[in-house]
């Protein structure tokens, strides 16, 4: 049985820790896009939604208590239950993946999956990082930071500083370009934020402000102010703040049903769901992750890599992203045209 996506939206991606989302709880977020999902889909009864499938990176402080039931709780029925699924910066494409696999099975026919994350809110180790011992001593790589696994893969595959620094620019320069061309506007989804402060004086504030547009996008970059930032994760290194993914705060989700609630509900599906891979690399150079995966998951879809007419790449760095696409000899020409991670932002789940 088919699984399809029929409609899908998200908020606009913050920037932590001093964004308009900075405090706004991920549950909340995460609750005013479903809402607008289920409103877009007027002719779905929301308590025919079998499950809610929720990505989430550092589930605890503000994203624990089972998130996943709390957010269904707020957003949908009592009858639907809410769960919550880690793969770190896949979660919420596994969370996805999950449900077309559930429809494919036959048990269910309608799910909604996606993610949520506050990297204002939580750090990205949690509040309390307690490593096993054992492995810190016998395989201490294994808890190598993401920002030296990119050195890493850098340095293995001989990525310069100056095309890092290139591949950054390509994308703050797309993502700027999108929004411009107002290709972002149907699918965020205006959040209204209410915030309280103190003001210089010392009295209390308030002040409300609706969020539309993403906040990473630099229009003012340019190659070079990029080369003249130093470094952050090794002396002499080629990984810099603005060649890395930005640390942000957003939510997104799809709305999947299976054919035969497709035909029923007289609906048309934006996508079909066909395949989904996921692939184990040495830890060291975690981002060249997708070099295995991408050929399992087209090999499963019955499809060429010629086939594909457009790719979005997560762009935890310049160096893993360019690995990534030159290792597979990926067409520049439609892999994230309209700007990643570097620019827009990287809500981890």
């Amino acid at each position: 049985m088919d699984a399809y996506i029929v409609a899908g939206f998200r908020s606009a991606v913050g920037k932590a820790p001093r964004g308009s989302f900075r405090f706004t709880r991920p549950d909340d977020l995460a609750v005013e896009v479903i809402k607008h999902l289920l409103a877009s889909v007027p002719a779905l009864d929301p308590a025919r939604v079998d499950d809610l499938i929720v990505g989430n990176a550092v589930p605890e402080a503000e994203q624990g208590m089972q998130m996943g039931r709390m957010i269904s709780l707020l957003a949908l029925p009592m009858n639907v239950p809410g769960m919550v699924v880690n793969r770190y910066c896949g979660s919420g494409m596994e969370s996805i993946a999950i449900a077309s696999f559930k429809i494919h099975a036959g048990m269910a026919d309608c799910i909604i999956a996606g993610g949520t994350e506050s990297m204002s809110m939580v750090p990205t180790t949690g509040w309390k990082t307690a490593l096993n011992f054992e492995i810190a001593k016998n395989h201490p790589v294994w808890y190598s930071s993401m920002g030296a696994t990119a050195e890493a893969v850098g340095g293995d595959y001989k990525i310069s500083r100056q095309d890092q620094d290139a591949f950054a620019f390509r994308s703050h320069s797309n993502a700027i370009n999108a929004i411009k061309n107002g290709l972002f506007k149907e699918e965020i989804v205006p959040v209204k934020v209410k915030e309280t402060f103190v003001d210089e004086s010392g009295k209390k504030q308030t002040k409300e402000y609706t969020v539309v547009t993403d906040e990473g996008p630099r229009a003012d970059t340019n190659i070079e102010a990029l080369a003249k930032l130093k470094p952050v994760f090794a002396q002499n290194g080629t990984v810099t703040a603005g060649n890395s993914s930005q640390t942000s705060d957003g939510a997104a989700f799809v709305l999947i049903m299976s054919e035969k609630m497709v035909k029923e509900l007289n609906l048309k599906p934006i996508a079909r769901l066909m395949s989904h891979a996921a692939s184990g690399v040495d830890p060291r150079i975690m981002g060249i992750g997708p070099v295995e995966a991408v050929p399992i998951a087209l090999k499963k879809a019955g499809l060429k890599q010629n086939d594909i007419q457009l790719i979005e790449l997560n762009e935890a760095f310049a160096s893993q992203a360019l690995a990534v696409c030159r290792t597979l000899d990926l067409n520049m020409d439609i892999v994230n045209v309209n700007g990643g991670a570097i620019a827009l932002g990287h809500p981890l789940g």
